[in-house]
């Protein structure tokens, strides 16, 4: 379809894939093949994250909602966000932060998957819990599936075969990539922070963020200390912990807001993603910057 039918929501969704591509490829240009199976052969890391995306953040999610004085289809949002994986944004994050990527990514490429079934589970419970009824809610599995591959698997790939094949031209590349993937980014979160609805924007009211956001910053809290502290439980090193955090607490909101708006019909369920997907990635980025810092004098 030529650019001049397109919604502007379609647009702005559309530059969105494009600007988290070429994220992933960058991205991509920071690994090796070794990385992957590393990962392979322990297994531990990417085990313990993943049980604390798909079990734990939905029981955090739970218990904070249950207290919250919100009301009941702002909850239900909520639990949407949970169940939510994290997606490109919690890998070039990782990244950038010197964690463990190729953790991140084989968590994307697999919990994406994994929420085609878990989904429609903590949605049914959310709604039964807080709203007394259920809905027949199935995942559209190939739309997803081509989703991790075009947006994450296939370019970070690319990314890995050129840093394998052409490493001068992959480490010429890799350093302006970073700056220039943040300036990218940083255009995305401008324009659905500021942007109309009609515009492709959030078009929240300051009432929505004065409602939602002390709930979603506590629950962003705790899933970044729950990620982090999980794995250290576990006795993995700094870099899986701060990916494991990262993974918990930057949630694909764009998910959330197709399962909110599209297949539950419901606005009032799309604001909790909304709200959040403004803050998360900068309180991820401070709690990166403080780990970072304790992990290195503690040396």
């Amino acid at each position: 379809m030529h650019l001049s039918v397109l919604a502007p929501t379609q647009i702005v969704d559309l530059a969105v894939s494009v600007v988290l591509g070429l994220i992933m490829f960058g991205v991509g240009l920071s690994l090796t093949f070794d990385d992957f199976t590393r990962i392979i052969r322990y297994p531990k890391s990417f085990f313990s994250a993943l049980g604390i995306q798909m079990l734990g953040l939905p029981v955090i999610a739970l218990l904070i909602n249950l207290i919250a004085p919100l009301p009941a289809t702002l909850k239900v949002g909520f639990l949407i966000l949970s169940a939510s994986p994290g997606g490109a944004t919690s890998g070039f994050l990782t990244y950038l932060w010197r964690g463990n990527v190729a953790l991140s990514l084989s968590l994307t490429s697999v919990n994406s998957i994994l929420a085609l079934f878990s989904i429609p589970l903590v949605v049914n419970f959310a709604l039964r819990v807080f709203m007394g009824r259920e809905t027949d809610l199935h995942l559209p599995f190939w739309d997803t599936v081509q989703q991790v591959f075009f947006i994450t698997i296939i370019p970070a790939t690319l990314g890995v075969a050129m840093r394998h094949y052409f490493p001068y031209q992959a480490q010429l590349i890799s350093k302006p990539a970073k700056y220039v993937m943040l300036v990218l980014l940083a255009v995305v979160f401008l324009v659905k922070m500021f942007a109309s609805e009609s515009q492709g924007g959030a078009g929240l009211t300051w009432e929505d963020f004065f409602q939602i956001t002390p709930v979603a910053l506590i629950q962003n809290a705790a899933c970044l200390f729950t990620g982090y502290f999980f794995l250290q439980y576990m006795k993995q090193p700094h870099p899986s912990r701060l990916t494991a955090a990262i993974e918990c607490g930057v949630q694909n909101t764009t998910l959330a807001f197709l399962i909110a708006s599209v297949m539950l019909g419901n606005q009032e369920m799309v604001k909790p993603a909304l709200v959040y997907s403004l803050f998360s990635f900068w309180t991820a980025c401070l709690f990166a910057f403080i780990s970072n810092r304790i992990a290195s004098g503690s040396r």
